[in-house]
Formats: C-alpha cells, structure tokens, sequence
C-alpha cells in the first residue's frame, strides 16, 4: 500500500453511514465512495458528508479501478454474495455481521481470500467494545489467572425491523456471543450442541421455519480444557437488549451487569464472601487510536444527528467499537498482516450458529464445524 491512502467504499447507508466520518479522518483511509439503493438517501448522506462518488449499483461499483476496499453493511442476506462478488473484483472486503448465511458462502469467502491474496475481516463489534478489551486485557496481564469458562449473551427484541428480521433463527445472527468466547479462548470452535427453547408467534415461524424463541449452545473448542456456553433470542422474550461477556478465572473472574450501563463485577478468590465482589468500570481504550479518530470511541459525528441507526442506540454505541474496527482493518492491510478477526476466524465464528441452529432443530445433536473454519 506504500503511502497511498486506501480508498475505501462504504456500502449500505444505514449503520453503514456510523463509519464515513471515521474512514475520512483515520491517517490511511478516505472514504471515497459510498453506495446504496435509494438515490434519496445516498444524495443526502453523501452531501451531509461531503462524498462525491457515489453509487446506487453495487456491482457498477465495483468496476471502478480507485476503489481499494469495500466495507459492506448492507442487509445480512447479501453478505456472503456481495463478499463473494467484491472479492473477485479485487477488492479488500470489511464485512458487518454475519460473514453469511451459508456454510456454503463462508467457504467461498475463504477460498477468495486463500486465491487472490487479498484481505476479508468480519467487523465484529463485540471484540473491540471496552468491556471485552477490559477482560482480554486483565486475561493477557495473568490478572484472571488459568481461564475456566467463558459465557455470553445477545437478546434483543427485534419486533417492528424490516425485510429479513422477523423470525429469523436467533444463531443466525450469534456473533455477537460467539466472536468475545472465541477471542477470550483464543481457539478455534470445533463442535457445537444447542438446544431450542421456548416458541415465536406462528407469523414468525413461517419466515424461515424456526419456532424457537432462545437457543442455547454449549461450544467445544479445538486444542483447549476451556469451552463456552451462549445464549441468544430475537423475539417473543422480555429482555432489555443485552450483548454479554462473563469470563471466569481461577483467581478472578468479571461478570457484565444484569442491566445496561452499570457496572462490571469483579469477582476475587480467596477472600472473606463479602470482599470477593468488586464494581469495576471497563475503561475507554482511544488511546490505541490516531488521534484522529480517538473521540469515536465515546461519541462522534455518528449518522445525521437524531437519526442515529436503531442497530447503534439499541447497542449502546457498541461500546466504542468502531474506530477500532475501522483501524484494525487499516492497519492490517497497510502492514500486509492478516486483520482480527481473518477470514477462517469470521467464518469459524459466524458456522458456530450455523451449525448451532441445525444442531437445536436436531433436538441437540452435536455439529461438528467444518474443517476449513478450523486452519
């Protein structure tokens, strides 16, 4: 890449318009291009942003010789395909989640990558919001001592979303539980057991032939004693929306609060009952950032002011992800490193609730993850 500034195309206006201001200001990124469907939109969010190439055809996009990396954040039934066709472009592909909704799709993507050398990174906010950075940090530092378990959540009431969301399998859509396990254990998933529990609304079950309101899986890990459990549901179940991480030590263990901007608990062995609980604050990580971007973390000039995407209010700003996201990926392709999560990873992470979906609608027989996800 040499001193060339990448240029990057973002895809899809609704969450994907939270990046645009963050791809102008990083030091290795413009954002160049942006593309969607709705010619209204596009023109509003490109003169709000000042972006002057535009597009409303993905595929004319695609053909235009500037455009280094696509960053796609358009609906989850055109991942794999919109990857799949940017990658064969000779584009370097940032995905939003979930890679795809095939097993099929997943293995395209990795071939792509293996064929043409170029880079696939799935933007997982999860592993790059303060919380999860707080546990992996205090789990690198020998703060936690021999990890023993790993657990998280995602539910989130999806009623009144658009197109694809209604009734859709809660492992469809189980990274966000997945990718922190996964990063905290460091290995790759190697099976999966996952139970359905509960029914959705019989309107809900004729969208794709799921009836369960939460799944729940049990994660066996490749070359590691330590495995996870996950637990996910969309619809039909009174939760405030909650993305989860609880990871256990044998000398300290960190629990997410049970209700949105409270705390972390710090559990502590070997103390009198009372003293082993401690409230903890995760501490924001702009530090690590180009100064640049640094305030994204918090806050920023997300979106069009109130019209903030659902995905980001609901999430609570995903707890300051997305200009490490956006840095992981910039400076991985500047320094030809492969980006966290790669394209085996985002595939072994998004089959995890593939495969966890076909194990629940088996009554919770064990799903082996394909080979390829485990390189």
């Amino acid at each position: 890449m040499s001193d060339k500034k990448l240029n990057i195309a973002v895809v899809g206006l609704g969450f994907g318009a939270e990046f645009i201001p963050i791809w102008q200001r990083h030091p290795l990124t413009t954002c160049y291009a942006i593309c969607q469907r709705d010619e209204k939109k596009l023109n509003t969010i490109g003169d709000a942003f000042d972006v002057d190439v535009r597009y409303t055809d993905f595929k004319a996009m695609l053909k235009d010789p500037n455009i280094d990396a696509v960053h796609i954040n358009s609906p989850i039934p055109d991942h794999g395909w919109m990857s799949i066709a940017a990658l064969k472009a000779g584009k370097h592909v940032a995905c939003t989640v979930p890679m795809a909704t095939s097993i099929e799709d997943c293995k395209k993507i990795c071939d792509l990558v293996k064929k043409t050398g170029l880079s696939y990174m799935m933007m997982e906010t999860v592993v790059y919001a303060r919380e999860y950075l707080y546990m992996k940090e205090q789990l690198d530092k020998g703060t936690l001592g021999k990890l023993q378990f790993v657990q998280a959540s995602h539910q989130q009431d999806m009623d009144g979303w658009p197109n694809y969301w209604p009734g859709l399998p809660p492992m469809w859509y189980a990274t966000h539980c997945v990718g922190p396990v996964a990063g905290l254990i460091g290995k790759p998933a190697e099976y999966v057991s996952c139970f359905g529990s509960g029914t959705v609304r019989k309107e809900l079950q004729k969208c794709y032939g799921s009836p369960f309101a939460v799944e729940t899986a049990h994660i066996k890990f490749k070359g590691t004693d330590v495995n996870a459990r996950i637990i996910r549901s969309l619809f039909d179940t009174a939760r405030q929306y909650r993305e989860s991480i609880d990871v256990y030590g044998d000398k300290v263990s960190i629990e997410w609060p049970l209700i949105e901007h409270e705390p972390l608990i710090m559990h502590r062995a070997k103390l009198p009952e009372h003293k082993i609980p401690k409230l903890v604050k995760a501490p924001d990580f702009a530090k690590r950032l180009p100064k640049a971007i640094q305030r994204f973390t918090t806050k920023g000039v997300y979106d069009l002011g109130k019209k903030t995407h659902l995905s980001f209010t609901q999430g609570s700003g995903h707890g300051g992800s997305h200009p490490h996201l956006a840095h992981e990926f910039a400076s991985a392709l500047a320094a030809k490193r492969q980006p966290f999560p790669n394209a085996t990873q985002s595939a072994n992470w998004t089959c995890v609730g593939l495969c966890a979906h076909q194990s629940a609608m088996a009554g919770g027989k064990i799903v082996k993850l394909p080979t390829f996800t485990l390189k």
